[in-house]
Parts: structure tokens; C-alpha cells; sequence
């Protein structure tokens, strides 16, 4: 597989007259914390919500009339399934989807929205991709690859070009890695139009097999053990990414989910935008280099925004927790009557809110003067929760966090 700089200037020819660029941003506030100057790449701004839309639509673009009379066929968890979805759409075309059943609810109702016929099938990409290989075998399909396809490359690639218009020669740019499609088109842009800026490859560390394979320098296996962010849940590390990337990669770095998770919820406090894991984790780059990264231009890729509702949620649960704003506590007071109003008046003087409450006499271990309540409570911060334990603490007869 072979892409030239031309091969990515003649994508952003064609499909500059069908996507407008997207927005590079300055954060004040990232820039302000890490002292250096952050722009977020939004690609978030996509129709489909996603970078994925530049591959599949140019390499859609690159058929001959009688091959899209066939249709076109991808396996995908969702954002590549959008972006062949919406690529067909546009040049008149049918799309055959082969979705994961784990693919999340609002990338399978916004890929059908766009007129693309789904077949779900296995739990992983890796799965998916069998299975519609031998689909386009059998019906004459064009397989449209979510990385692995030069075409594919070069349209990812435009938004490296994109980047050096809106923020000539920075210093770092930072993106998730999945298959590597994206990351290969801008390694590719960068080494020939601004050499001395340096690519950051990031990836889930339960799906890592490309990032062991970049740091040895050599194709490792790695156990696959998914992630909620499955816009980079690839399970092998593909030989021919690998061999580009190798080239191409200053340095990677691993999140776990639950950091993506705190990554989703800062992107909302602090950017205001809503970002999938996939696109969120690039964030961890600002405190890992933070020394090296110290007085430089920065640019973070927002590679996608299609996030479930319900998953926002638990991850705003689950941020909370885990930067000490919220906690969830058992506390054993006396079971005689008046003792849960001094519990809740004790909490209110301490400036906490209750966001939970739920008192069970029915635990078995608890005495016959005693009960138990489960308790979640809202606090300024994580010194404000230890200062409401403490109290409680001294107050209660037990009190067990969660």
C-alpha cells in the first residue's frame, strides 16, 4: 500500500467542494493549565460527527459508475459505518454495513438514517470484517476498509493539510490511533510539509497491540479485552499500518477507560463539546508531556463526537466519583426515631447535598438497634468530601465508603 503527498493533496481537491474544513480552536483553559498553546481539531464538526467521513467518501469518489451500480460494502463499529454510509449517499450509491451486535445504539439508528443497509454480526470489529469479506466475495461489493486502503489513507490525510492552513508548523499533533488510517495520513503530510513536528499516537490500553507493536518496533500480539471507546477497538495491530506508522510516530501513550471516561467529562466541563472516548483520550497527552510540551503549539485531534447518551451519563457518574465531587458512603446510625434527620441535617450543615438516599433496616449484619443508609452525596471537591466523611465519621457509628 503505497499514498503520496499528491495522492492527499488531490483528496483535499475533491472533497474541499464537498466538506467545508473543520474548526481549529484554541482552548484557553487547556493552554492556561499545561502552559502551552492548545487547538482542538474538530472533526467533531463532521456531518457524521466524525473524521471518518474524508476516507470513505474519497474513496467512494474514486469508482467508476459501473462498480458503484454494485454497491459498496464496510465493517464497522459505528463512525467508518457512517462515513461509508454518508459517501454513498452522496455519489448514488448502496451501502451494505456489517456492524458488530456490540455497536452502540446511536451509531446503528445514524448510520440507517443515512440510507445504508446493516447486518450485525460478532462481538468485535475483527469479527464484522470476516464476515463481510466474504459478503463482498459472494455479491460483487466493493469493500470500502476503514484504514487499510491508500485512498482511504489520503482522505484521512486532509485534515493534516487542514491543520498547517489554520496553524502553520506546530509543534506536536495528537491523535487516537485505532487502525491507523488517520494516523498515517498525517504522519504522511507532516514529514513532508513540517518535518519538525512531532506525531503522538494514543491508544486504549485494553486494545493496544499497535502501541506494543510501535515501542518494539516489531508486530506484537497483544490480548484484546475491548473498550467503551470502540471508535479505536482493533484487536491486531495490520502489518502494512504497522510498517507505516513505524516510520512515522514520535512517541504513543495507553489510557485506561476510566481515564477516557474523566477525558469525555472534561472535554464537557472545560471545551464545552461532546467527544467519544476514541476522540477524548488524545487529552492524556497534555499531562504525560507536560514538561516537553511546555511553551510548544500543541494541536489535539477530536477525531469523533457520536457518544450515547446513556453512556454520557454514567461516565458524568462515574467522573464525578473519581475526582472526589461526588461519594457513595453506607453509614450506620441508630434505628431509633429522629436519628435519619440528624443524619441529613448533620450532611446540610456541612454544605453537601444529597443526591441519594436509601434506608435499609433488612441488612443482616446490622444489629436490632441499628440501620443502615446508603448515602450518594454532591461535594465541592475531594477535600470537601474527605472533611464530610470525617464528620460523619465522628457522628455515626459506622461509615463505609464505596
Amino acid at each position: 500500500m503505497k499514498v503520496t503527498l499528491d495522492k492527499i493533496k488531490a483528496a483535499q481537491e475533491l472533497l474541499s467542494k464537498i466538506l467545508p474544513p473543520t474548526p481549529l480552536v484554541k482552548n484557553e483553559w487547556l493552554s492556561k493549565t499545561y502552559g502551552c498553546e492548545v487547538y482542538l481539531k474538530m472533526e467533531t464538526a463532521q456531518p457524521i460527527g466524525s473524521f471518518k467521513i474524508r476516507g470513505a467518501t474519497y474513496k467512494i469518489s474514486q469508482l467508476s459508475e459501473e462498480t458503484r451500480k454494485k454497491g459498496v460494502i464496510a465493517a464497522s463499529a459505528g463512525n467508518h459505518a457512517q462515513g461509508v454510509a454518508w459517501g454513498a449517499n452522496y455519489f448514488k450509491t448502496n451501502a451494505l454495513i456489517v456492524m458488530p451486535e456490540t455497536a452502540p445504539l446511536t451509531k446503528l439508528q445514524n448510520t440507517l438514517e443515512l440510507g445504508a443497509t446493516i447486518k450485525q454480526f460478532g462481538e468485535t470489529y475483527d469479527e464484522s470484517f470476516q464476515e463481510a469479506q466474504k459478503i463482498m466475495k459472494e455479491s460483487g461489493r466493493t469493500y470500502v476498509h476503514a484504514f487499510h486502503d491508500p485512498d482511504v489513507v489520503a482522505g484521512q490525510g486532509t485534515v493534516g493539510l487542514e491543520i498547517l492552513d489554520q496553524c502553520p508548523n506546530p509543534d506536536y499533533v495528537v491523535s487516537s490511533i485505532g487502525g491507523g488510517g488517520l494516523l498515517a495520513g498525517l504522519g504522511l503530510v507532516f514529514k513532508s510539509l513540517s518535518p519538525k513536528t512531532k506525531i503522538i499516537g494514543c491508544q486504549a490500553a485494553s486494545s493496544d497491540s499497535m502501541v506494543a507493536s510501535l515501542k518494539m518496533h516489531e508486530l506484537v500480539q497483544t490480548e484484546f479485552k475491548g473498550t467503551f471507546a470502540d471508535g479505536i477497538a482493533v484487536k491486531t495491530a495490520n502489518p502494512e499500518m504497522f510498517e507505516i506508522l513505524d516510520q512515522l510516530v514520535y512517541k504513543t501513550f495507553e489510557s485506561d477507560d476510566d481515564e477516557i471516561a474523566m477525558n469525555v467529562l472534561r472535554f464537557m466541563e472545560k471545551a464545552k463539546v461532546v467527544v467519544e472516548g476514541s476522540g477524548a483520550i488524545v487529552l492524556g497527552a497534555l499531562e504525560r508531556f507536560r514538561e516537553e510540551m511546555a511553551g510548544k503549539k500543541v494541536v489535539l485531534i477530536l477525531s469523533g463526537g457520536n457518544i450515547d447518551v446513556n453512556l454520557i451519563s454514567r461516565i458524568i457518574d462515574k467522573g464525578l466519583m473519581r475526582s472526589g465531587r461526588r461519594v457513595h458512603l453506607r453509614v450506620t446510625i441508630s434505628d431509633r426515631p429522629g436519628s435519619l434527620s440528624k443524619l441529613t441535617s448533620l450532611i446540610g450543615a456541612m454544605k453537601a447535598s444529597i443526591l441519594q438516599a436509601m434506608h435499609d433496616r433488612s441488612e443482616m449484619s446490622m444489629k436490632l438497634d441499628e440501620t443502615e443508609v446508603e448515602l450518594v452525596l454532591e461535594t465541592k471537591g475531594p477535600e470537601h468530601s474527605a472533611e464530610v466523611v470525617a464528620e460523619l465519621t465522628k457522628n455515626c457509628k459506622r461509615v463505609v465508603t464505596q
